[in-house]
């Protein structure tokens, strides 16, 4: 991906001043500092240092603040935003070190919030109870995601956004990887609707969150000095950049206000929004996000999102974000919103303009 972002640009991979790359499960082949060997590992020379960050499903969102805060403050001018996560290989926990008995929350937090563990499943089941959703909502909520991500794939939208992999199959033989393999061409609100619940008595399937897979993704985020001395085109804009931490418990609704305040920061309104990608860690997070805000469902997530695409944790900041640039672009349109659900009740918001 890093040498992607190189040759795509044209630029010249030694100006490049640093990489700053969200990750997750920063354990086994993601561990000792993946941002960094995932430098050596690219065209990119040893001179580029790296940094590794976590703010969860955040992460590369992050990554992006991170790297247009460098260059909004003069002390760099070309940075590369990146994020990766391989879900299959690392899983989900594998650094608590499971078994171990060393638990990430101690007693004393735990028991101000009045619970036994911080959870996703149950503030999504939280968030679903809390804004008048049900399971046949959450389930029409996640079959539309998969027919948006139909219909992008079809009409080749994400053409220009993928980097094809070629990739060994089991009998020796090579193919090219070049399209997102979690979408449910066969998807139906029959089939949905059979599948078990994750809490006995709730709403969440694993039809309505997200799914699980693997995925890397990167921007180049770059000063107005650095497009004239490198002869860069500029694609998009950042208009505004938020971070708000939230209740923990219910945990995935900070969104909602982390918006509230990413649009009073940069004097618009929802109204003012052409698209808006808001991650579908469960269909409960942007329904009650549309809800809250006002927001017009059918500027949300115009092709699918992680319900039908995946969500590879580290590196979905930076893949919607390169997903809402190009979909605005495609439409001719203007300002888009992004925003993400994190664990431990963070939001980040990202206001870009297109150009």
């Amino acid at each position: 991906m890093l040498t992607a972002i190189a040759e795509r640009s044209e630029i010249d991979p030694a100006v490049i001043e640093d990489v700053i790359m969200g990750c997750v499960g920063q354990a086994g082949e993601q561990s000792m500092h993946i941002g960094r060997n995932a430098v050596l590992a690219s065209s990119l020379p040893q001179s580029v240092p790296a940094v590794t960050i976590d703010r969860q499903c955040g992460s590369s969102q992050q990554a992006v603040q991170f790297a247009a805060q460098a260059v909004m403050s003069g002390t760099q001018d070309v940075v590369i935003a990146a994020g990766v996560e391989s879900m299959s290989r690392v899983p989900m926990g594998t650094a608590m070190i499971p078994g171990s008995g060393a638990e990430p929350w101690s007693k004393k937090v735990l028991d101000r919030f009045g619970v036994a563990a911080f959870t996703q499943f149950a503030g999504a089941e939280a968030i679903a109870n809390k804004w008048g959703f049900n399971r046949e909502q959450l389930d029409a909520f996640s079959l539309e995601s998969h027919r948006r991500a139909m219909a992008a794939i079809e009409s080749g939208a994400f053409k220009d956004e993928i980097v094809p992999v070629r990739i060994t199959l089991a009998d020796g033989s090579t193919a090219l990887h070049d399209q997102d393999e979690g979408v449910r061409f066969d998807a139906s609100m029959e089939g949905l609707g059979n599948l078990k619940t994750l809490i006995e008595g709730g709403m969440i399937t694993a039809g309505n969150a997200s799914q699980i897979c693997d995925g890397s993704s990167a921007m180049l985020v770059v000063s107005e000095k650095a497009l004239k001395e490198h002869n860069l085109t500029p694609i998009a804009r950042i208009v505004n950049l938020t971070v708000t931490g939230g209740d923990p418990v219910i945990m995935l609704e900070e969104p909602l206000f982390a918006t509230d305040r990413a649009l009073k920061r940069a004097g618009m309104t929802i109204n003012d929004i052409d698209l808006y990608e808001v991650n579908e860690a469960f269909a409960s997070v942007p329904l009650a996000w549309l809800k809250h805000v006002g927001g017009d469902p059918a500027k949300l997530n115009v092709n699918g999102g992680a319900i039908a695409l995946g969500h590879p944790l580290g590196a979905s900041g930076t893949k919607l974000m390169t997903t809402l640039v190009h979909a605005l672009k495609a439409r001719g349109k203007k300002y888009g919103l992004q925003t993400m659900c994190e664990g431990g009740g963070i939001a980040n918001v990202t206001i870009l303009e297109a150009l």
